[in-house]
């Protein structure tokens, strides 16, 4: 069974405050993208201006060039994981041994171009693996089911990691991709965007719980 996990991308303050209450109400695993402009197009919240309640499980993506100069911060945050690109010229292995160290799960994200086996000894030291078949720091994005191709290369390097998917989940997908061997459904501008996000939430949920393709 995936899980669904609402996500928070934006450059204004409020807004994250209010969507980190709002979600934490409904689901207990929230990912979090952060984005210094290094890697992505766009600029997030800093991390320096984030804080997560300790009643919920936090996702951190990093979306940065060199997220070993955010090492202190991340490990501040105290994320349950921590997620950093595989196309990013830094040396991960090093941020993820301290990361380890300090508890937290480590993560890897590929965007659309990236093919698994190319990161292969990577994808064989971290705990989750992010195929991001979106849009960098953005939400609202149309998806590319073509990227749940990576599914079983994944599996054929790293059987028991967990697989995330990040870009265009919605309601008219998400059971498709439940059904594709995908831990972790993350859910941006559907929920986001919704006029009732809990409610939203709980279709999603619920959508993907369904059995076969027509049941």
């Amino acid at each position: 069974m995936a899980a669904i996990v609402p996500t928070i991308t934006t450059d204004n303050q409020a807004f994250f405050d209010e969507s980190l209450s709002k979600f934490s109400q409904f689901s207990k695993r929230i990912q979090v993208d952060a984005s210094d402009g290094s890697f992505a197009p766009t600029t997030l919240v800093p991390l320096s201006s984030m804080k997560f309640p300790d009643n919920i499980v936090v996702d951190l993506h990093v979306m940065s060039a060199r997220p070993s100069e955010h090492l202190s911060e991340i490990l501040a945050l105290k994320p349950k994981l921590c997620i950093l690109h595989a196309e990013v010229d830094d040396d991960l292995s090093a941020v993820y041994a301290q990361l380890k160290e300090a508890g937290i799960k480590t993560g890897l994200a590929m965007i659309k171009t990236t093919f698994p086996g190319k990161v292969a000894t990577l994808i064989q030291t971290v705990d989750h693996v992010m195929i991001f078949a979106g849009e960098l720091g953005s939400q609202g994005g149309t998806i590319d089911m073509m990227q749940t191709e990576k599914i079983p290369l994944i599996r054929t390097i790293r059987p028991d990691v967990e697989i995330g998917w990040d870009g265009g989940a919605n309601l008219s997908n998400v059971r498709a991709l439940a059904h594709a061997n995908i831990n972790v459904i993350n859910v941006g501008s559907a929920i986001t965007q919704a006029a009732d996000a809990a409610a939203m939430y709980q279709s999603l949920v619920a959508e993907s719980e369904k059995k076969g393709v027509l049941i």
